[in-house]
């Protein structure tokens, strides 16, 4: 009994947790967007990031290495095998233990099941990629577990997003939970919402990931930039995709 009910409590504190961290309610960041930039993304026509959907399509078709395989090999069609996958990730792969995003898992398997080498972070391969796979949820509600394996994760995570950094001494919850829809110099602060990346963003002239822009952000409060792909930026990535759960996915996006 005691037991039982040590673990209501901890539901119950979570979940009013939950209530203050989650923005009521999500809105997407396309929301925060110029109707020019609004109206370039909303037209697949028009959006740049086609063209990296477009590259990843041909790129899962591609056989390579000494066994001659591509994703199509065991994932065949991706409308099919891949519909949901990106809505569920980043998440904890059973067999390591280790917390993947989609980049991690694209890697993952070239190396373990096609072995060949792994694409670089912010290579056109792997946002190709990326951008392919996440494009097969397209329209579908975010849902990551944040129990069992993933909760140490989630709550390094937590714990990166409320913490002061930089010479600046800003939290990201300063801007995205404290002040979101106010301007800042000549943007509306959106909720930090991850639903569209990776995204095209219009001042770096292509696709980025999410960690490229996580990697903005510490620069922009003058904090450490961590490398593409660290523990701290994986963390973080599943605790914004929680903080959004319910948002659909709109990648490839378009970005100021």
């Amino acid at each position: 009994m005691r037991a039982l009910l040590s673990v209501s409590l901890a539901l119950a504190a979570f979940t009013a947790a939950a209530a203050n961290e989650r923005p009521v309610p999500p809105r997407p960041g396309l929301d925060f967007q110029s109707a020019e930039t609004r109206q370039m993304q909303s037209d697949d026509g028009a959006n740049p990031g086609m063209l990296w959907v477009e590259q990843g399509a041909a790129l899962w078709r591609r056989v390579e290495g000494p066994e001659q395989r591509a994703c199509a090999s065991c994932h065949k069609s991706a409308a099919d095998s891949m519909k949901g996958v990106a809505a569920r990730y980043p998440a904890v792969d059973a067999a390591s233990g280790a917390l993947l995003n989609i980049e991690g898992r694209i890697n993952q398997c070239r190396k373990q099941r096609m072995s060949v080498i792994a694409y670089p972070y912010e290579s056109n391969e792997l946002l190709a990629l990326s951008a392919f796979v996440s494009y097969q949820s397209r329209g579908l509600p975010r849902k990551v577990a944040v129990d069992g394996p993933a909760r140490p994760f989630f709550e390094a995570g937590r714990a990166f997003y409320n913490e002061r950094q930089g010479q600046l001494n800003l939290a990201c919850g300063q801007c995205h939970n404290d002040n979101w829809g106010k301007r800042l110099r000549g943007d509306v602060i959106s909720q930090g919402q991850t639903d569209g990346w990776p995204a095209y963003r219009l001042e770096w002239q292509t696709l980025g990931s999410l960690h490229r822009r996580l990697r903005a952000c510490s620069l922009g409060v003058r904090a450490e930039v961590l490398d593409y792909g660290a523990p701290e930026y994986l963390a973080l990535e599943l605790y914004l995709a929680w903080r959004g759960e319910g948002l659909p996915l709109t990648s490839p996006s378009v970005r100021r």
